[in-house]
């Protein structure tokens, strides 16, 4: 046998070797996910479901005393058992169906290598995730009881922990438009439970002068929903406990990062309809102008938030989608929540 064919039995031997540590390596990884994600876990209803959106996602029926009824949340379980969660909170206009954050992004597949447990609550539209007063809507017939706070703070941490294995104090809070407002308001209300809060184009000064007619407006434009019935009268102390200008304290200490674009259209806006794109700059607009303030207002007060400003970017998901990509890394550092 020539030195040849030996020389070239060997190199194949070991491609077929390195080939083999490969593919172990691989069936490991795949191994790892399926210890964590592959069973459905338990529900209200007996066991969650299968989401079409695929990347492990369940849908699981939460009880909930406070509202009386069932709440489903879309729960993506972190890659290696880890007990870091990150809950992910919707806009104004958040539907029965899904969390936007797989519909519009899909936030699923963006965390799909991490050791955290994406949390998506469904529904809630116009809620701003608060406790209400009052029946949201003026129908009479068809009641809806908003008890949102109570809902993600009291009741399912313990079904995430017990299910899931997440800890009740291990957790990161995000949100866009509305979802930012109450991103902020929920970790400064509850520090014990969230150690990271993210607002993407947030709303950060609801009870300044104009802020409540806006407001109104917007609320009746979403559903018909009621603004006096979420905290009482205008002059309610529950109005300005919930709005995060004054709202604050509890975020000392705490990694937070807060952004809006300028209302200009960016690249990825250039088939947005001009209806569309007129109503994405007003709405950044406003939400630029609130973020600002309210990071003046908490560099003042020893909170120290990280601030990001894009020259560009609408009230879209164009914008969303970018700073949930751009502040992976962030959350997973924060959290230690890398899959490696």
């Amino acid at each position: 046998m020539s030195v040849i064919t030996v020389a070239r039995r060997r190199i194949v031997a070991l491609i077929a070797a390195i080939a083999t540590a490969v593919s172990l390596m691989v069936v490991g990884a795949a191994s790892a996910d399926a210890a964590n994600r592959d069973g459905l876990r338990a529900d209200a209803t007996g066991t969650c479901e299968w989401d079409p959106v695929k990347y492990w996602v369940q849908r699981c029926d939460v009880w909930s005393q406070a509202t009386g009824s069932n709440i489903t949340v879309q729960i993506q379980p972190a890659k290696n058992g880890g007990n870091a969660g990150l809950y992910l909170l919707d806009g104004l206009r958040a539907t029965d169906r899904t969390n936007a954050w797989l519909y519009d992004v899909n936030a699923a597949k963006t965390y799909v290598n991490d050791n955290i447990t994406l949390v998506m609550p469904i529904g809630g539209a116009g809620s701003f995730y608060a406790d209400w007063d009052a029946p949201a809507t003026y129908d009479v017939n068809n009641p809806v009881n908003y008890q949102w706070e109570t809902f993600l703070t009291s009741e399912l941490p313990a079904y995430l922990q017990r299910n899931f294995g997440v800890s009740p104090t291990n957790n990161s809070i995000a949100g866009l438009s509305m979802g930012g407002t109450a991103a902020l308001n929920l970790a400064a209300k509850h520090p014990a439970q969230f150690r990271q809060a993210l607002s993407y184009s947030g709303y950060l000064t609801t009870t300044l002068p104009g802020a409540q007619t806006i407001l109104r407006f917007a609320l009746l434009d979403a559903g018909g929903f009621n603004l006096n019935a979420m905290y009482g009268s205008l002059i309610s102390p529950r109005r300005f406990e919930n709005d995060p200008f004054l709202n604050m304290g509890g975020l000392r200490g705490k990694d937070v990062y807060v952004s809006a674009g300028t209302g200009s259209p960016s690249r990825a806006d250039a088939n947005v309809k001009p209806e569309h794109q007129a109503s994405g700059a007003a709405l950044e607009v406003l939400a630029n102008a609130s973020t600002r303030l309210w990071a003046l207002k908490a560099h003042a007060e020893g909170v120290g938030p990280t601030e990001n400003y894009p020259p560009f970017g609408l009230h879209n998901w164009n914008q969303f989608g970018y700073q949930l990509e751009q502040t992976r890394p962030r959350v997973l550092n924060t959290m230690n929540a890398w899959g490696w």
